[in-house]
């Protein structure tokens, strides 16, 4: 009889073991893992990501229940980037890409898993998709394009006296290249001289802009990365020299008299809600690519004391 009680307390042991071990492979299977990539470190991408793990949250997934999140910042370094993206690749459900070249960084090694991106103006130019209605691949996501011909409009309306507008941005950026020249063709029709001025690197941000300031009546600065991380420098030079300027979203704000863009966290989420499309089965091929849903303008008050311009005749502007 001992031996018999033996024998089933044994049995019983090795089924509850099995049956725990069951429950915790049933429970990792619906664990959900989400790579995410983002390319530096500034507020407009850093609310991009919290918009997109906002709507995963919405959407019932929850990190550290059935959520598992893979988070990497390149820190604007290609060589981080590139080392990164070769980590998330085929380990994940879903792959979300912040900026340009942190999404081109992704598709070059990893072509097969599912993918979202967010903070690209052109996925088109940028090798990203084949179509905006139809990408065709494994990636889709939300842009942040911007209206360039609107913001053209509300800075000269800010600066009516304005001769000479000044473009500024990092040219090996394709998202900042697309909007500067877009910008420079609605300066032109508008009559008013433009001044482009470039760099590669943020070493170069002090001299280049410091220059363009001095020759200048109003600067436009497109969404560049290189830009919103150092705003702060910009600024200074910019109150400096009481030059006005316009920045496409509100990681610049501290550079710039006030910006007229997208709300970045808006599009994080529209990104998000694209990849619980994908969750649900859905093919990206046949995703279409999303245009941002709202706008923002937001005005640097310090800025606009030095130039002696109201704040709220500025937001008058837009409505």
């Amino acid at each position: 009889m001992k031996f018999r009680r033996i024998a089933f307390m044994a049995l019983s042991f090795i089924a509850v073991t099995s049956l725990a071990a069951c429950s915790s492979s049933d429970q990792n299977s619906d664990q959900v893992s989400i790579g995410i990539i983002q390319y530096a470190e500034h507020d407009a991408l850093s609310a991009a990501k919290d918009g997109f793990l906002e709507a995963l949250n919405e959407g019932g997934y929850e990190e550290g229940t059935n959520l598992k999140v893979d988070f990497q910042n390149a820190q604007g370094d290609q060589a981080n980037l590139q080392t990164m993206v070769e980590q998330l690749a085929g380990k994940n459900d879903v792959n979300f890409a912040i900026a340009t070249p942190a999404a081109q960084a992704l598709l070059n090694v990893d072509g097969e898993t599912p993918s979202v991106f967010t903070a690209v103006t052109d996925p088109v130019s940028a090798g990203l998709v084949e179509s905006m209605e139809n990408p065709g691949g494994n990636m889709t996501g939300s842009i942040d394009a911007t209206d360039v011909a609107g913001q053209i409009e509300m800075l000269l309306k800010v600066v009516p006296d304005a001769e000479t507008v000044g473009i500024f941005y990092n040219s090996s950026e394709v998202n900042s290249e697309v909007q500067a020249k877009e910008a420079q063709e609605a300066l032109e029709q508008a009559g008013v001289k433009v001044i482009v001025k470039t760099v590669t690197t943020t070493n170069d941000v002090q001299q280049v802009m410091t220059s363009l300031a001095g020759q200048v009546d109003a600067i436009y600065l497109p969404t560049d990365n290189t830009v919103a991380s150092t705003a702060a420098t910009i600024g200074e030079i910019l109150m400096d020299k009481k030059v006005p300027a316009i920045g496409s979203d509100e990681a610049y704000l501290e550079g710039v008299l006030f910006t007229y863009g997208v709300d970045y966290h808006a599009i994080g989420v529209q990104a998000g809600q694209l990849a619980l499309d994908i969750l649900e089965g859905k093919n990206p091929a046949d995703i279409p690519v999303e245009k941002p849903e709202t706008a923002s303008i937001a005005v640097n008050e310090e800025m606009a004391a030095v130039l002696g311009i109201e704040p709220d005749s500025i937001k008058a502007l837009n409505k």
